[in-house]
């Protein structure tokens, strides 16, 4: 994150004696990138973090791509994957490559362990529902319409209160805001769709805060080597007073998404919204059309010549797209041109404006298709730009 916070209590110095009310000494933690040149924080646990009484079995998380088949474009139906349950078993991978897996989950329930993803960044956009990530960071708030976004190596609780269904993305790299958009101290520029004041950040329920100092034992799941490692803690992982830096969860809602227009039609680049090694993340949000009297609002046919092109549908009726639902998943491969679908150019002239709300995800290598996404695949999608006048 370009930005410095502060949460609870911590000492007037990094790595000095900051003592708890008995007189032992807090036990401070570096949660940092890139060894100790890149962004962190320093967190101030009650109990000591590297204590562990149990260790339990490795058991590996295989993905199962599809075999290598003919260049076609793909679309997902995925609101008919219905399975739901807990918040991270019940995650359904869809499309992955090296840099970056999408995937759905229809969380049910509230997890009664914790949980560290040690390999990948997450970002999850949450289409339905509502509820509170809990973290060593504190508490943060999610409802419809969020970006959550949870640095490598955090340790977690998804705490539901309403039947939540999220669209996951996970990043071999961090996942960040598009350098163009910040200054050179990381400041968000005044051209850019959204900034600082949009993001929320984690807090505690009591603002002195409110530490968790349970010494019972603790399950926690860890996600690394793709694999994953259930972990007995000695106490409650959520045992911070304070911590200050440059790592922790955030939020951001699709709606405080300020679009980019022009005379004419402006570029998917115009929609990013976030960035990892090897993709990007843009919004599709509600916005006027182009101004130019002779403009085409559609966007016009092109060619992925070095990136596969995701979009997942939110809701609204997309412009350019016929035969999509609420929760669809089109694949557009690099290598096959593509565009509006016939008649909905044409459709689109003269139309003030548009409603649709949808994310998009283009890579830079190409995506492999993964079980279960072939289970809900619109077979004759590829088809769908024959004009049937």
């Amino acid at each position: 994150m370009p930005f410095y916070v502060r949460r609870g209590q911590i000492p007037h110095k990094r790595h000095t004696q900051f003592r708890r009310p008995d007189g032992e000494l807090y036990k401070e933690e570096v949660f940092g990138t890139k060894g100790f040149s890149g962004v962190e924080s320093i967190l101030y646990h009650v109990h000591p973090p590297t204590a562990v009484r149990g260790v339990g079995d490795f058991r590996e998380a295989p993905l199962h791509p599809e075999d290598e088949g003919p260049l076609r474009h793909r679309h997902f139906r995925t609101g008919q994957l219905t399975a739901s349950g807990h918040p991270i078993e019940s995650r359904q991978y869809l499309l992955g490559n090296d840099d970056v897996k999408m995937g759905v989950c229809v969380a049910a329930r509230s997890m009664e362990y914790a949980y560290k993803n040690a390999e990948a960044d997450e970002l999850l956009f949450i289409h339905e529902g509502e509820g509170t990530l809990r973290s060593v960071f504190g508490n943060l708030p999610f409802h419809e319409g969020d970006y959550v976004v949870i640095p490598a190596g955090t340790i977690y609780q998804f705490e539901v209160t309403r039947t939540t269904r999220y669209l996951l993305i996970e990043s071999q790299s961090p996942i960040d805001i598009p350098k163009r958009y910040r200054n050179e101290y990381g400041q968000m520029l005044e051209h850019a769709p959204f900034c600082e004041r949009d993001i929320r950040v984690p807090d505690y329920a009591d603002p002195v805060s409110d530490p968790v100092s349970d010494t019972s034992d603790f399950p926690l799941l860890i996600k690394a080597r793709n694999g994953f490692t259930r972990l007995t803690l000695a106490h409650h992982p959520f045992d911070v007073v304070g911590w200050d830096g440059y790592v922790y969860p955030y939020a951001f809602n699709i709606e405080d998404f300020e679009p980019i227009t022009g005379r004419i039609h402006q570029p998917p680049p115009v929609h990013q919204t976030f960035a990892g090694e090897g993709f990007v993340i843009c919004s599709f949000v509600p916005r006027l059309f182009d101004y130019h009297p002779e403009a085409i609002p559609a966007p016009y046919n092109h060619s992925n010549i070095d990136s596969d092109e995701v979009l997942y549908y939110v809701r609204g009726n997309f412009m350019s797209r016929k035969g999509i639902e609420v929760g669809s998943i089109t694949l557009h491969p690099s290598g096959i041109p593509h565009g509006p679908h016939p008649g909905t150019a044409e459709a689109s002239i003269g139309k003030p404006g548009t409603e649709e709300l949808a994310v998009m995800m283009d890579t830079f290598r190409p995506l492999k298709v993964l079980q279960p996404a072939t289970t809900v695949e619109d077979t004759n999608y590829m088809f769908s730009w024959l004009d049937e006048k």
